[in-house]
């Protein structure tokens, strides 16, 4: 039998991202407060319910995890009555404040009260909860501070990005943050060798899942697995991963000009300090700043890696690879790629304009395989039976192929850049 006599007390404490870090002592002092003022000030009978923390988290919603896991309580019946030791400590949000003061707690018969200035007891003095001015003047004097507390650490992120220093909770992989200044990224040796093995496999010729399925059969952790074997809290969104390598894995990190020296931030924002959903920015918003830290990647072969990353590679069914010069050839006239096909036991390949969109946009352009074999391996100066896709990688730029068969072998400098 629920005695309506007593009060089932919930302490709620919240130390808030501007208040420090460590559960720390303002946890436990606010902890202490409250347990003092149940057992000396409180007036009625009362069992405490549970303790409530949220330790590290912005009050300017009510998303808290501990948060809502009180309000279940209160809605559940088994809470009668919360205590804070602030307004401020469960609410920022004036809007919040209003709904949970004056619309759920009383219907829900539940008791709020805090311990601060102004000190606001619901049962005590109804009142001033429901028509008084302190209340909701304090709620807005809240909200505008979280609201300009938001805008002063915006502003001073947007200074650091800006002057090219590192601000992310975790660093990325291959990279830790510098013991000497947290906003400085140095190389982790372990992690920057897997990096600079999967841009030189790429560089080879070899794709994405293939370097993927290298790095799983020999055991080498995923980053998030990694960064979890060296003690990081780290956790990607979404259900818990397997540890293992994936062809996407993989291509974030040849895409990540973070490997390269540079620093891109700021791709993404909240909303606002109440609204704390993230929005994509269009990367003219971005910070980018390069030469701030030790590339793991040289530069010209980053940039060599992003042109091969940028082809059109398809591998067909039932094969295990593309074909061998899939992604290196186009169409000299349209520049658009060339489009391989199977007829009578011959291989050639025609404009994919010509032959998939108009064939008044271009002509043409067809070319036997085996010319084209012979071609290529004339300007490699190989035999034809040397030609591989790696070859192709470490030296060719791309194959340009003309009206009538004339085939242009077109070669990379060994920096990465054209001849």
């Amino acid at each position: 039998m629920v005695d309506k006599g007593l009060w089932r007390v919930g302490l709620y404490i919240r130390l808030s991202r501007e208040d420090g870090r460590g559960e720390s002592l303002s946890v436990q002092n606010q902890r202490k407060i409250l347990l003092d003022y149940l057992s000396q000030e409180f007036q009625g009978r009362w069992e405490l319910a549970g303790i409530f923390v949220d330790d590290g988290l912005t009050g300017t919603d009510d998303s808290r995890e501990s948060f809502q896991a009180m309000i279940a309580q209160v809605k559940a019946g088994k809470i009668n009555c919360v205590v804070c030791k602030t307004l401020s400590r469960a609410f920022r949000n004036y809007a919040d404040q209003g709904y949970f003061l004056e619309e759920f707690f009383p219907r829900h018969r539940t008791r709020f009260i805090s311990l601060g200035n102004p000190r606001v007891d619901s049962f005590l003095d109804p009142e001033a909860v429901q028509l008084g001015l302190e209340i909701p003047i304090n709620g807005i004097l809240n909200d505008r501070y979280a609201a300009k507390t938001s805008a002063d650490v915006r502003r001073t992120l947007d200074m650091k990005r800006r002057r090219g220093e590192f601000i992310g909770s975790f660093a990325p992989y291959g990279y830790a943050k510098d013991p000497a200044d947290r906003n400085a990224l140095r190389p982790d040796p372990a992690a920057a060798r897997v990096v600079e093995e999967i841009f030189r496999r790429r560089l080879e010729g070899e794709g994405r899942g293939t370097i993927a399925q290298a790095l799983n059969a020999r055991g080498e952790p995923n980053p998030t697995a990694y960064k979890a074997r060296q003690g990081s809290r780290y956790r990607r969104p979404g259900p818990p991963g397997d540890g293992l390598w994936s062809a996407a894995t993989v291509g974030r990190i040849l895409r990540n000009p973070v490997y390269a020296g540079t620093l891109v931030q700021g791709r993404q924002r909240v909303v606002s300090y109440k609204v704390h959903e993230t929005i994509s920015l269009p990367p003219e918003e971005w910070f980018v700043v390069e030469g701030t830290h030790t590339p793991l990647i040289p530069p010209a072969l980053f940039q060599r890696v992003q042109a091969l990353e940028a082809r059109p590679v398809r591998t067909p069914p039932g094969r295990g690879e593309p074909h061998l010069f899939a992604g290196f050839l186009r169409c000299a006239d349209c520049r658009r790629a060339m489009t391989r096909k199977t007829a009578r036991g011959l291989v050639y390949y025609t404009c994919s304009t010509y032959r998939r969109k108009s064939k008044t946009a271009c002509t043409k352009h067809t070319i036997r395989e085996e010319a084209l074999a012979a071609a290529a391996a004339q300007a490699l100066g190989v035999g034809e039976g040397d030609l591989s896709r790696p070859l192709l990688f470490a030296r060719v730029e791309e194959i340009l192929v003309r009206e009538g068969g004339a085939v242009e072998v077109r070669l990379l400098a060994p920096e990465g850049r054209e001849t």
